[in-house]
């Protein structure tokens, strides 16, 4: 980029929640340096009472609360050039009306996936050792067991259900780690399996021989529902789940049948659906079903890494240099 060239506009639009963790002062006074802000930042509400402001807008900056970007958006902003966003997905976002003017999108879901990866390498190492379930028995019990059954660390076998930014990234992590890990995947090549160290099994397979099972699958219409009672059914004896992607993914019904039938079973869910779950939901009062509200998230600073990215990749826009992290139209159907 010249820097003596004239600067193009942006806008920042998202909720307000959130904008000051995504946003952080130090990455708004990079951004600053790259591009002349339309005044304060806008919700998406905001901008639907006062859409002209888009006339002059060159970049979107956003994030959670993203406006959808739609026709009616669009006609809005003749003049737009790009669109970042400081969050995972961009499904809920784009339209075909955006694929086809050609706006490059980038997501800041490579950032977004690191704390998720973390916080899914805590539970798959507790699962190893089942320690929710040694630790509830315990509290039934009091006593306290001899020299516990346990799968451990070492040749143990960990599943991952979908191989994108976060199960990639887990992969990643538990490769530092004496144990095997399997995956299904239908969008992963057998060659690029193999240099992140999994082995491709059929979804069948990883259910009935992991100790620990992962899911990190976009929903989509054919995954959603597709943890059904067969799968849950054919887990070992004290197996882990662990759904850190989606609720719906789960049949969440049957998986409550199952898990009251099967207490050496442990569900570790971030996420259910709905969500939250309906007050009389059995996940509630289920003792091996272990709920937690999006901890594997970005929260708090975490959510600067996102804020981080798009800072950096407007830099590389502007400079005309190679994008990181914009999002391919022709892979963001199966995208998170």
């Amino acid at each position: 980029m010249d820097e003596t060239a004239r600067r193009p506009t942006a806008l920042l639009v998202m909720e307000e929640e959130r904008r000051a963790d995504v946003y952080p002062p130090e990455v708004l006074s990079g951004i600053d340096l790259l591009v002349d802000r339309q005044g304060p930042p806008l919700t998406r509400q905001q901008l639907e009472e006062h859409p002209g402001v888009l006339r002059h807008t060159e970049i979107l900056l956003t994030g959670w609360g993203a406006p959808v970007l739609d026709a009616a958006f669009l006609a809005q902003a003749p003049a737009l050039r790009a669109v970042l966003v400081a969050a995972g997905s961009v499904r809920h976002l784009t339209t075909p009306a955006f694929w086809e003017r050609g706006i490059p999108i980038v997501s800041a879901a490579a950032a977004n996936a690191v704390p998720v990866a973390e916080f899914t390498l805590a539970q798959v190492l507790l699962g190893l050792k089942q320690v929710h379930r040694i630790g509830r028995d315990m509290a039934a019990s009091r006593k306290v067991p001899h020299n516990p059954a346990v799968p451990g660390a070492y040749r143990s076998r960990v599943g991952l259900m979908g191989l994108g930014h976060i199960g990639r990234l887990v992969a990643a992590h538990l490769r530092r780690f004496d144990v095997d890990l399997l995956a299904t995947d239908p969008l992963t090549r057998e060659a690029t399996a193999q240099e992140m160290g999994v082995r491709l099994v059929g979804i069948e397979e990883l259910f009935a021989t992991c100790h620990v099972v992962s899911l990190h699958a976009p929903l989509l219409p054919e995954t959603r529902g597709s943890v059904a009672a067969q799968l849950l059914n054919s887990l070992l004896p004290g197996a882990t789940l662990i759904n850190t992607a989606r609720g719906a993914l789960i049949d969440e019904a049957a998986m409550a049948e199952v898990l009251h039938a099967r207490p050496d079973l442990t569900a570790v869910l971030d996420v259910t659906h709905p969500e939250p779950p309906a007050a009389d939901s059995p996940l509630f009062t289920l003792p091996n079903a272990v709920l937690t509200p999006h901890l594997g998230g970005a929260l708090g600073a975490e959510r600067h890494r996102l804020g981080h990215l798009v800072r950096d990749e407007l830099r590389r826009f502007l400079r005309e240099q190679p994008l990181r992290h914009a999002i391919d139209p022709a892979h963001a159907a199966s995208l998170a």
